[in-house]
C-alpha cells in the first residue's frame, strides 16, 4: 500500500502497521513460525534456515524505526489522523472512477494531489454485485485504452429479448429502445471493479481496503448546527458484543479532508445520515426514494444450453401483477449464465419473499431449461435505487458530494447504472480539483463546497437521460395498475420519449405500502429440491460471507427496543424480516427456542449478523423503520467475484 510507504508514522496504530512491527520482532528474536506467519507482508521469509547477517542487520534497523514511531505516536486514548486532499468513502464504480480521474487531472497539470479510498470489503470489487450488462460510454472516455490494459469485458451483448411470463409458459413483447444493448457487455461487475482498482492504484491512488466508514466529522456551527463534513472516521476495531474494547482495540481513525465524495451506493449508511441533518432531499424538493431488491445468482451451465451474448428480461411470474419487478437472463462467457429477479420494494404483501420468488422463478420453463444439469456458482443480493430523476437529492454540500448511487443514478427502465456512476464520479473530480485550485495555504483542509457538479451533471449525459424515463417507473402505481403502467410506458419510451409536461410522483417510501397481515393473503412457497432450487443457508454460503462473531451486532434496533419491535411487526405484520431478508438474518422464533432478545407475543427476535451480505434491504423494508444498519468491522461481510 501507498500508505506504508508515506505515511507509515502517520498511522502507526493501523492493524496492518502493527502486522508488520509483530513481524519485524519476531525476525530480530528468530522466531521463524511467527517469521513465516508474517510472511505474506513481508520478504524473504525466514522458515527452513538460518538468517543471514544482513538479516540482522535489517532487523535491527527495522526495529530502531519502529521505537522511533513508538515514541512518536499518540497515546492509547487519542485517535489517529490523516489529512488528505480527496477523500473517497466507497469503492466502488463511482469512487474509483472519481479517484482514477482526479489523478489524471492533477498528473496533465503537474501537480501532486493526495486522494485516498475507504473500502469496506476485504478487497476492492469484494461487495459489488449487479446483474451487469455494461455500458462502456463512461469507461471509453476515462481510460481509453481499456482493452489493451485487460479490463474483463470479454463478451459483448448479442441479442436482445423482453418477454412476459404466465406460469408456465411466454410471449414476447415489444422491446424498448432504452434497453438495447447493441455495443455493451456482459460482465462481472465485481471483476470489472477488482480491475479499476488496479488502475487506480497504478495512478497512485491510495486504497485502504478493510477500512470502513463509520461516523462523519461534522463541521458545525457555534450553535451546533451541522452544516457541512470536514471527513470521515473509519470504524473501530477489536470490539466484544459487550461493546467493550478487547486486547487487539484499535480506535477507529480520523481522515480529514477538505473534500469528501460519498461513494457508498444505494442506502449507504453515511449517504442516509447526510441526507437526514443536511436536508438534501428537502433542498430540491425530491421525492422519496424507493427501491427495488436484486437477487441473483451465476451458474455454469452445459454447452448445449449456453448462448454467448444473448440477453433476456422479463415480466410477470413469478410476481403477481401488483408487484412491481422483473427478471433478468444474461449469457457471459465461459458457459456462465447470469439469472436474477428484482422485486420493487413498494410491495404491499408483507408474507412475500423475494428469496423464495427468486427461487420459485428458476423452475419456469423459460430458465429451467438452461439451467437443467449446471452448476450454481455464486449467489447475491442487493438493494438499488429506483426512484430516477425525481428522487435524486441535492448532491452538493459544504465538505463534499454524493456520487454514483449513494446520488441514485440507476436509470431503471434501461437496469444499468454502472455508466453514470462512473461519469458522476468522473464529474465529481472535475468539480473538485478545479476547487481544490482556490486554496491557500491558510484554508487547505477547509470543507469545500461543490456546486460545479450539479452544473456538470446537468450538462452531461446523466441528466437528460434519467429525464426522459422519470414516468415510467412511478406509471405501475396508482389507478394505472401493471397493465396500464406497460402501456404508459412503451408509449412514453417509443414515442413520447419523455417529453410530456408532466412528471409522476413517487408519493411515500416503500415501508409505508406494507399492508397488516391481517389484510393479506400468506404465501406457501415449494420446498427446494438442491438442484434447481436451494434453501437461504446454501445459498448464503455461496457468498463466502464472513464476520468476526466476537464483535458488536451491526443491525442496531433503535433505541435496544427489541420488545417493542416484536409487538410491531409481529404483532401486525407477522413479522416480514424474516422473509424480506435474502440472507436469513432474522428470525421470530418461540421464545423457549432461542437466546434472544425480550419477548413478546411469545416470539424473541433473533439477528443473525454473521450471514448479513450488506445488501441493506432491512433498513429500506421493516414497517416501523425500527433497525438501523451500521458498518460491521472493516473487511467483513460477502466475497462476491462473479457477481
Amino acid at each position: 500500500m501507498v500508505l506504508l510507504s508515506r505515511q507509515v508514522a502517520r498511522i502507526a496504530r493501523t492493524p496492518a502497521v502493527r502486522h508488520q512491527r509483530a513481524c519485524w520482532k519476531a525476525l530480530s528474536t528468530l522466531n521463524t513460525g511467527a517469521a513465516s506467519a508474517c510472511s505474506r507482508r513481508t520478504s524473504p521469509p525466514l522458515v527452513g534456515r538460518m538468517p543471514t547477517l544482513a538479516q540482522f542487520h535489517t532487523a535491527r534497523v527495522l526495529r530502531e524505526e519502529a521505537q522511533e514511531q513508538e515514541e512518536a505516536m499518540p497515546e492509547e486514548d487519542e485517535r489517529v489522523v490523516d489529512e488528505v486532499d480527496v477523500l473517497i468513502v466507497g469503492g466502488g464504480p463511482a469512487g474509483l472512477s472519481a479517484a482514477i480521474k482526479m489523478k489524471q487531472l492533477a498528473e496533465a497539470k503537474g501537480e501532486e494531489i493526495r486522494v485516498v479510498v475507504l473500502e469496506k470489503g476485504a478487497e476492492v470489487g469484494n461487495h459489488i454485485l449487479s446483474g451487469a450488462v455494461i455500458e462502456p460510454r463512461a469507461l471509453n472516455e476515462l481510460i481509453p485504452d481499456w482493452k489493451e490494459k485487460g479490463a474483463p469485458l470479454n463478451q459483448e451483448a448479442t441479442e436482445d429479448h423482453m418477454v412476459f411470463l404466465t406460469e408456465s409458459g411466454s410471449m414476447p413483447l415489444p422491446h424498448p429502445p432504452q434497453m438495447s444493448n447493441d455495443g455493451n457487455y456482459i460482465v462481472s461487475l465485481s471483476r470489472v471493479t477488482a480491475w479499476l482498482g488496479e488502475q487506480a492504484e497504478e495512478a497512485g491512488v491510495e486504497i485502504y481496503p478493510g477500512f470502513a466508514g463509520a461516523q462523519i466529522l461534522w463541521d458545525e456551527a457555534e450553535d451546533g448546527t451541522k452544516r457541512g463534513i470536514k471527513g470521515i472516521v473509519t470504524n473501530e476495531i477489536g470490539l466484544g458484543k459487550d461493546r467493550k474494547p478487547k486486547d487487539n482495540y484499535e480506535q477507529g481513525m480520523e481522515f480529514r479532508a477538505p473534500i469528501t465524495l460519498i461513494a457508498e451506493g444505494a442506502h449507504g449508511s453515511l449517504s442516509q445520515q447526510l441526507i437526514r441533518h443536511l436536508k438534501l432531499r428537502e433542498a430540491v424538493d425530491a421525492d422519496p426514494q424507493t427501491y427495488g431488491l436484486g437477487v441473483k445468482e451465476v451458474w455454469r451451465v452445459k454447452p448445449e444450453n449456453h448462448k454467448p451474448g444473448y440477453v433476456s428480461h422479463s415480466m410477470g411470474f413469478p410476481l403477481s401483477l401488483d408487484t412491481y419487478g422483473g427478471t433478468w437472463m444474461y449469457h457471459m462467457e465461459d458457459n456462465m449464465v447470469s439469472i436474477g429477479l428484482v422485486v420493487g420494494l413498494d410491495y404491499e404483501n408483507p408474507y412475500l419473499s423475494p428469496y423464495q420468488e427468486f427461487q420459485r422463478m428458476k423452475h419456469h420453463p423459460y430458465f429451467a431449461s438452461v439451467l437443467e444439469g449446471g452448476e450454481c456458482l455464486a449467489y447475491g443480493a442487493r438493494a438499488l435505487n429506483e426512484g430516477g430523476y425525481q428522487s435524486i437529492p441535492k448532491v452538493h454540500f459544504p465538505g463534499g458530494a454524493l456520487v454514483g448511487c449513494s446520488a441514485g443514478f440507476l436509470n431503471v427502465p434501461k437496469i444499468k447504472g454502472t455508466h453514470n456512476a462512473m461519469k458522476s464520479g468522473m464529474l465529481a473530480a472535475e468539480a473538485a480539483f478545479q476547487a481544490l485550485s482556490q486554496r491557500t495555504e491558510d484554508n487547505l483542509y477547509t470543507p469545500i463546497d461543490l456546486p460545479e457538479y450539479k452544473k456538470l451533471l446537468d450538462e452531461s449525459w446523466i441528466m437528460p437521460e434519467l429525464y426522459e424515463v422519470r414516468n415510467l417507473r412511478p406509471s405501475f402505481h396508482g389507478p394505472l395498475g401493471f397493465w396500464g403502467g406497460l402501456m404508459y410506458s412503451g408509449l412514453d419510451s417509443m414515442i413520447l420519449k419523455g417529453r410530456t409536461p408532466w412528471t409522476f410522483h413517487h408519493a411515500k417510501p416503500d415501508h409505508e405500502y406494507t399492508k397488516p397481515a391481517a389484510e393479506c393473503k400468506p404465501i406457501n412457497y415449494p420446498k427446494p429440491d438442491g438442484q434447481l432450487s436451494f434453501d437461504i443457508l446454501t445459498s448464503v454460503s455461496r457468498t463466502g460471507t464472513n464476520h468476526a462473531e466476537d464483535q458488536p451486532v451491526h443491525l442496531v434496533v433503535n433505541d435496544g427496543d427489541y420488545k417493542g419491535h416484536v409487538e410491531r411487526n409481529v404483532g401486525t405484520f407477522d413479522g416480514p424480516l424474516g422473509r424480506v431478508c435474502p440472507a436469513a438474518v432474522y428470525e421470530y422464533v418461540p421464545k423457549d427456542d432461542a437466546n434472544g432478545q425480550e419477548d413478546a407475543l411469545g416470539k424473541k427476535f433473533v439477528i443473525n449478523a454473521q450471514n448479513c451480505i450488506h445488501c441493506k434491504t432491512c433498513s429500506i423494508k421493516t414497517p416501523d423503520q425500527s433497525i438501523t444498519w451500521t458498518v460491521p468491522e472493516g473487511g467483513g461481510g460477502p466475497k462476491y467475484s462473479l457477481t
